[in-house]
């Protein structure tokens, strides 16, 4: 690993100044590498720069989708880590929501990858999601080798992306290692996990029947890690990894481990699983009760194995950090 760390230079980073990219960038810093921020715009710079010490050099991209010229944000690069995608959105406007995620994060992908090819970059790192194997797991977690089975928009564009990026490292020979992350957590989160602490927060019972389901959860320090050690790890060309913390919770669990960290005592209220899922799908809303009191586990050996690889971060201290950073965030003006 040591001689290939020696060999890199610069790493350009897409998505840089999101949740992801800006742990990631920090990361990369730490590691003695110098990061190249990928940013839709330049109007970001200035706050990410002062959110990052160490971060120098930024290019502004635009929309990945749209094609744009790549040449000079990839000159004297010797790897890419590519975060940038159209996320999985609860409640699409899109007319066609498939085409609009094949165009950013197929489209996107594909012509960054070319691009990067074109220019001689040796590594291309791409953060895809453990939707590409399915939505749920029963008896066992999901490994790399299960044939995917993507159910949404957003899950088949990622699989298809990743499809791409192998004949493109088939064409050309550059290396491809590919991440699949579960729900991602940590200071900064957005979307569920964000509206979790709010309602804990609140103090109100919860309906959350004990159904013991299992859950696999990422901290976001540890897949920026994670992406780093991809990045430099001579053994990561041409992988794919499932990534997690190694310690899986159920919903319920969670909430009991989220709540004393939020000033909280944990509250549920005594409802049946087949009662709650009968509401649920009488509002319409299945696949938020999937999510709630479905099981979606992943088995990491792999990434363990082969990149020697280890989170830094133990689950429990990534929960405390991210309910510090909400506590602090209700203090702030709005």
């Amino acid at each position: 690993m040591e001689g290939a760390e020696a060999n890199l230079k610069r790493v350009f980073v897409t998505g840089a100044d999101g949740f992801v990219g800006r742990a990631a960038c920090r990361r990369l810093v730490e590691a003695g590498l110098t990061p190249r921020a990928g940013l839709w715009s330049a109007s970001s710079w200035p706050v990410l720069q002062a959110a990052v010490p160490g971060l120098h050099e930024f290019a502004a991209i635009g929309d990945l989708g749209a094609n744009p010229d790549l040449s000079s944000a990839l000159r004297d690069v010797s790897a890419v880590v590519h975060l940038a995608a159209r996320v999985h959105i609860m409640k699409d406007k899109a007319l066609d929501p498939l085409s609009e995620f094949r165009r950013v994060n197929v489209g996107g992908t594909e012509a960054l990858a070319r691009a990067a090819a074109a220019q001689g970059v040796r590594r291309f790192v791409f953060v895809s999601s453990v939707k590409v194997n399915g939505e749920s797991t029963t008896g066992r977690p999901f490994a790399e080798g299960d044939v995917p089975a993507p159910q949404d928009p957003y899950a088949v564009s990622k699989w298809e992306a990743e499809e791409a990026l192998r004949r493109i490292s088939a064409e050309s020979g550059i290396e491809v290692a590919i991440i699949r992350p579960p729900l991602v957590y940590g200071p900064g989160v957005r979307a569920n996990f964000l509206r979790l602490m709010g309602l804990v927060r609140r103090g109100l019972p919860l309906p959350l029947p004990n159904t013991k389901n299992r859950r696999s959860l990422i901290g976001v320090e540890n897949l920026a890690d994670c992406t780093v050690r991809c990045v430099t790890h001579p053994e990561a060309a041409n992988h794919t990894f499932m990534v997690s913390d190694g310690e899986d919770v159920s919903t319920r669990e969670l909430v009991s481990r989220l709540a004393p960290l939020l000033g909280r005592s944990a509250r549920f209220l005594p409802v049946s699983e087949r009662a709650l899922r009968l509401v649920a799908r009488l509002a319409g809303k299945q696949a938020a009760a999937d999510r709630l009191l479905g099981s979606l586990e992943i088995d990491s050996i792999k990434v363990r194995r082969t990149l020697e690889w280890e989170p830094p971060v133990a689950l429990g201290s990534g929960l405390e950090a991210t309910a510090n950073w909400f506590l602090e965030s209700l203090k702030q003006p709005a």
